[in-house]
């Protein structure tokens, strides 16, 4: 059965737009989030320990999904995600809430930042479970071409 995060009842795979077929790099995922790193439907999969290895894959890629702790991974991760993703793909970045008590510098104003600096826009921000807010970025409609 699916999990879901956040107040909408959505199933978190289908809220974050994983679906069957796509070829996904997944960065740093949590271990308690065996719904996403678990997930069978994906023509491709990988999974990456950390930010810093990530720039050693090989795209393209239809998903990227990043977990971060530090603003200061965002720049080189983005544009690393950026290179590597097919022209209708997205990226989400997600990154410890408010409410976790978790230290970090990240929120969704510094990710939306980085990513616009990078060719990237936000399409949305959702919830990925009780300590992570996740934001879908997308290279702009008039870039795709």
């Amino acid at each position: 059965m699916s999990e879901s995060a956040g107040y909408s009842g959505t199933p978190l795979l289908q809220k974050l737009g994983y679906a069957d077929g796509q070829r996904a790099c997944l960065v740093a995922v949590p271990d308690r989030l065996t719904e996403l790193t678990g997930f069978a439907g994906f023509a491709r999969r990988r999974i990456i320990a950390d930010t810093t290895r990530f720039a050693r894959e090989r795209g393209p890629f239809d998903l990227v999904h990043l977990f971060v702790m530090e603003a200061a991974v965002l720049p080189g991760a983005l544009a690393t995600a950026r290179a590597r993703l097919v022209l209708n793909g997205m990226v989400w970045v997600s990154w410890p809430k408010k409410a976790a008590k978790v230290s970090t510098d990240v929120s969704e104003t510094v990710v939306r930042h980085h990513a616009l600096a990078t060719g990237l826009v936000d399409v949305k921000v959702c919830a990925v479970d009780a300590v992570w807010s996740g934001l879908k970025l997308v290279i702009p409609r008039a870039a795709r071409r």
